[in-house]
């Protein structure tokens, strides 16, 4: 594409940044000789393309060659300019002064809450008749990419976002994924041989799926963004935001910068080497999901948990099947208790099944365990493929082949667990802040709900003072302006749907964690018929699930038996499944803190067991016995060692939450690293 159409649509940015007031011969190519290469990157609406600047000493005419691979029709932004000169050391190099662009409004993460404030800003937009200039960031490849969920979605935030859409027929016409709706809703009972049928009536209310869809969450995101697009929100994917941007006194946000780009494993600069990019805006929404890192830093940072409950959280370990029609039964929703994860009437470990039947042949299956357990010989993946061999479970995979893999934490804490959502300059949403519901197994609808919510909220903010001119006006942000805080947020999910909903059931989690099983089962049907929330107590979470884990002497080993390749499966085979690939040639993204550095030898293998082995779900982890080298002291003798496989991982945050000490720090990865989620 020819410079002067990128300039035709935005010029004055264009020119500002590129420098471009003189003809310049521009080829595709490194730098040779006495040339000298200038890398541009260049946004298009979901596509990130590359062009070279190359400056040649006799030359002064003007050639661009670019690729874009996108037939979108949609805004085009300057992105970043690297001068590739060669003349500087490594330090200059990665130290080098970030390009950057401003926006009114940044949302970090393209899953259902940051793309539905997202929607809701350009809706407000065009009713007020107000141009805010919005963009999202997405770390997977593509939007939905790292988006994984039951899903039974309640679609109540939907059509509230979407009043006059039919998405339904939508998402068939443009992601050729069907909604399908539930027409059987079956809650069981099992024991390691037979079921049983809880009848209905005696289910909480928000266990009932009556006019909720069996969808992919991933699918209905990538229809979301296509929505945005064309209401002028720029969606980029393939951006890993690694940094929070704070102002000079640490007291507001101003954004986030995204990782750098082509460093190796030792930490040195490669060839390929790309410095990241520093977003400006006036306001950054935080739509990460569930233990986002830079949602972490920020409850960290602003203490915006106390006064709460600590969060906990689940592990969810999925598989979507295709299965032969005789198999298929459409709309099929269906929930276990008892086996696997609970045997006796006391066991206090957390969790259940799912198992969902979409159109046309898709069966949905998966386990959520509550990251609290106490046992540290549990393998969530290995219950799994465990409650998979169950016979009232088995048949519906008969004759079927396993189609992806994946895993990913939740939020289980509830209401009382849901950091203070503001701060100057931003504010947290969707899973990033823990808007899911535990008891109805659902947090799409309270993901999509907080983010139009947040969008009001802010919308309202940045329009309030008549006299300062939005950034996509001026395409800059005045430092004297003041940061706002959109206080009012917070105030208006209170009187939302979303909080009496999660009121209702605020208990519940808790009641499970302290008496155990059927105790637990009990107190949730007191709520759900009973008090409905009315009960004047609220029973507080003070331990981090790390903490929970008790020493493996107090446990027998768990033995469970090998995959047979067709119902069942190892888990590295699994694992292809999800598409996950990391360029092994950079830095690890998963990093022991230098001040719990003692920790995975001395206490998770001596206390524990290294439980980290089990409870990973990509196998990232492991223990290896190496010699020591000769000459040295103990020379022939062997140790242990800590392995870490990051190009592995499945950016399920599992192992941030388990660990014991929490010794792992996970930061992001090169934008566009991990899963490939296709129908999650």
């Amino acid at each position: 594409m020819a410079i002067a159409n990128i300039a035709s649509r935005h010029s004055k940015r264009i020119l500002q940044r590129c420098a471009i007031n003189k003809p310049t011969r521009i080829v595709i190519g490194r730098r040779s000789g006495s040339t000298r290469t200038c890398t541009h990157r260049i946004l298009i609406g979901r596509a990130a393309r590359s062009f070279s600047t190359t400056i040649l000493p006799t030359s002064n005419q003007i050639q661009t060659q670019t690729q874009i691979r996108s037939n979108r029709k949609s805004s085009i932004r300057y992105f970043a300019t690297d001068d590739g000169d060669g003349d500087t050391d490594e330090d200059d190099v990665m130290n080098a002064e970030r390009e950057s662009m401003p926006f009114d409004v940044l949302i970090v993460g393209g899953g259902p809450s940051g793309l539905a404030a997202s929607i809701r800003l350009k809706q407000l937009c065009e009713e007020k008749d107000i141009d805010l200039s919005v963009c999202v960031m997405e770390k997977g490849s593509e939007i939905g990419a790292h988006i994984l969920s039951g899903n039974v979605f309640d679609p109540k935030a939907l059509e509230e976002l979407l009043p006059t859409t039919d998405w339904k027929e939508e998402l068939a016409e443009i992601q050729s994924s069907v909604a399908t709706p539930v027409q059987k809703d079956d809650f069981l009972l099992l024991t390691e041989t037979s079921s049983y049928e809880i009848p209905s009536v005696l289910l909480p209310s928000q266990l009932h799926n009556d006019g909720n869809y069996v969808i992919s969450l991933g699918q209905l995101c990538r229809y979301l963004a296509t929505k945005a697009e064309e209401m002028g929100v720029e969606v980029y994917p393939g951006f890993a935001a690694s940094e929070v941007l704070f102002n000079d006194d640490q007291t507001a946000v101003r954004g986030i910068a995204t990782r750098d780009m082509g460093i190796d494993k030792d930490g040195k600069p490669k060839d390929t080497f790309e410095r990241g990019v520093e977003l400006h805006a006036r306001q950054t929404l935080f739509a990460e999901g569930a233990r986002g890192s830079c949602s972490e830093e920020l409850i960290e940072h602003f203490k915006l948990r106390e006064g709460k409950s600590a969060q906990t959280y689940g592990l969810g370990v999925k598989e979507v099947w295709e299965v032969p029609e005789e198999n298929f039964k459409s709309g099929l929703v269906q929930h276990t208790l008892g086996y696997p994860l609970q045997s006796k009437w006391n066991d206090e470990t957390f969790g259940g099944t799912f198992l969902y039947h979409q159109e046309p042949n898709l069966v949905h299956a998966g386990i959520v365990i509550g990251l609290d357990y106490a046992n540290p010989h549990i393998n969530p993946y290995k219950e799994f493929q465990k409650w998979k061999t169950h016979p009232d479970i088995k048949k519906h995979f008969e004759g079927g082949t396993c189609i992806s893999y994946g895993a990913r934490v939740l939020n289980e804490g509830g209401l009382h667990s849901i950091p203070k959502l503001t701060f100057k300059g931003g504010a947290l949403i969707g899973c990033s802040a823990g808007f899911l519901n535990s008891v109805k197994i659902k947090g799409s609808h309270t993901a999509i709900k907080s983010g139009a919510v947040a969008a009001e909220s802010v919308f309202d903010a940045l329009t309030a003072d008549a006299e300062v001119e939005p950034v996509s006006q001026t395409f800059e942000i005045d430092p004297a302006q003041n940061i706002l805080e959109a206080t009012c947020f917070e105030e208006r999910m209170e009187k939302s749907w979303v909080h009496e909903e999660l009121y209702e059931v605020r208990n519940t989690h808790e009641a499970f964690a302290r008496w155990g099983f059927l105790p637990g089962l009990a107190y949730a049907g007191l709520a759900a018929h009973v008090t409905k929330g009315r009960e004047p107590w609220t029973f507080s979470h003070q331990t981090r699930d790390a903490d929970k884990t008790k020493e493996a002497r107090n446990f027998e080993p768990i033995s469970y038996l090998p995959a047979d390749g067709v119902l069942t499966f190892d888990l590295l085979t699994n694992l292809q499944r999800s598409g996950t690939y990391h360029d092994d040639n950079q830095e690890a993204h998963l990093r022991v803190k230098q001040d719990l550095s003692d920790i995975p030898l001395n206490v998770s293998m001596q206390m524990y067991e290294a439980p980290e082995q089990r409870f990973c779900p990509a196998g990232v982890y492991e223990y290896v016995t190496e010699e020591k080298e000769e000459g040295g002291e103990d020379s022939g003798s062997c140790a242990q060692k800590l392995v870490i496989n990051a190009q592995n991982c499945v950016h399920c945050k599992c192992c941030s939450i388990k660990m014991p000490g929490e010794y792992i720090n996970w930061t992001v990865p090169e934008g566009g690293g991990g899963p490939n989620y296709q129908v999650m």
